[in-house]
């Protein structure tokens, strides 16, 4: 698909795990769409420019800057933040432009900064809150698998990764701040938010290859989101690594997506879609954050997204995510068995 002219799509932690890989799929699927990698380390952006080929280039930039640390006159078409945005200044200066904004980092218990920036401005720019599981792709993932049923009772979504996989410096990041703050996982329990801490916030789950694991909740905003769009009574989303004691591939990405209710004859279903990426959770991520950015552009999937405050869910339409992904290397595997 052609690409109008526009000012690049700055990706502010382009260089690291998930900006460099939602790069690369950024110009998979939009080869004369002009990025700009933009991290702290101006060789290491300079490098990532460089692999993604086509209108890329590279800058430095400062979150903790008014600024951001960049020339003045620069103009971008998108802010897409890969890292954690304390000081919402990346944010306000989408505002300022009136361009897409896509949070990445922030946890069900950070979006306050985000929503009252939205709140004081509600006019001047699209804001996306992307601190979903694995950039909105299993909130998608379990909308379209609701829309098999007639109603829904229980969303569950895990995400299983090698124990290997530790992400990036901003990944790294996130948990040690999650761990510093003492956040507690939200999950709907039976219509009630209950918030779980510890071994009762746990649960055990069976991965792609049949091998049963632990998991532990983690407060991500597919609740809250998935909530909203569907009538299930229980959701929870959890994230787990699966013991290699034994050995095996290498890296390897499972985002387990159930969903249980009564289809439309009046039975009883469980579904369940495994999206399997032979990669670390990082790029699961990132093709997320490449889908949700074309769309929030105007280049896949109708015209430009305007101003206001918004999820995944909101902007994109679940069989086309699906189809995206699968277009992009993950593989989809569906199952359904009789019960919920």
């Amino acid at each position: 698909m052609a690409t109008r002219t526009m000012s690049p799509v700055l990706l502010i932690g382009g260089s690291g795990h998930v900006g460099a890989r939602a790069a690369r799929a950024l110009r998979r699927l939009h080869p004369d769409l002009p990025i700009a990698i933009a991290g702290r380390d101006g060789r290491k952006a300079s490098a990532v420019a460089a692999e993604v080929g086509g209108p890329t280039t590279a800058t430095t930039v400062d979150v903790g800057r008014d600024d951001l640390g960049l020339e003045r006159g620069a103009s971008f078409s998108a802010v897409v933040a890969f890292v954690k945005d304390e000081g919402t200044n990346a944010l306000k200066r989408a505002q300022a432009d009136g361009v897409p904004y896509v949070a990445f980092s922030d946890f069900v218990g950070e979006i306050g900064p985000v929503v009252a920036h939205y709140v004081a401005r509600p006019t001047r720019a699209p804001i996306l809150m992307l601190g979903h599981t694995l950039g909105g792709t299993a909130t998608l993932a379990a909308l379209h698998l609701a829309q098999e049923l007639r109603s829904v009772d229980t969303i569950a979504i895990a995400c299983v990764i090698d124990p290997n996989d530790h992400g990036g410096p901003a990944a790294l990041a996130d948990f040690e701040r999650l761990q510093q703050t003492g956040q507690a996982a939200l999950l709907l329990d039976d219509g009630k938010w209950t918030w779980l801490r510890g071994d009762a916030a746990t649960r055990r789950v069976v991965d792609a290859e049949g091998v049963a694991l632990v998991v532990q909740a983690l407060p991500l905003l597919d609740v809250v989101s998935l909530a909203a769009a569907t009538d299930a009574r229980s959701i929870r989303v959890d994230m787990g690594a699966r013991d290699r004691t034994a050995g095996g591939a290498g890296l390897v990405t499972d985002l387990i997506v159930e969903v249980s209710g009564r289809r439309h004859d009046g039975a009883s279903a469980r579904l369940r879609y495994d999206l399997i990426d032979a990669d670390s959770h990082s790029r699961l991520s990132a093709y997320g954050a490449a889908i949700a950015t074309e769309r929030l552009l105007g280049l896949a999937g109708g015209p430009p997204v305007g101003p206001g405050l918004y999820h995944p869910e909101s902007v994109l339409d679940p069989a086309s995510v699906i189809r995206r992904l699968e277009e992009l290397g993950a593989r989809v595997r569906r199952t359904q068995t009789a019960g919920a």
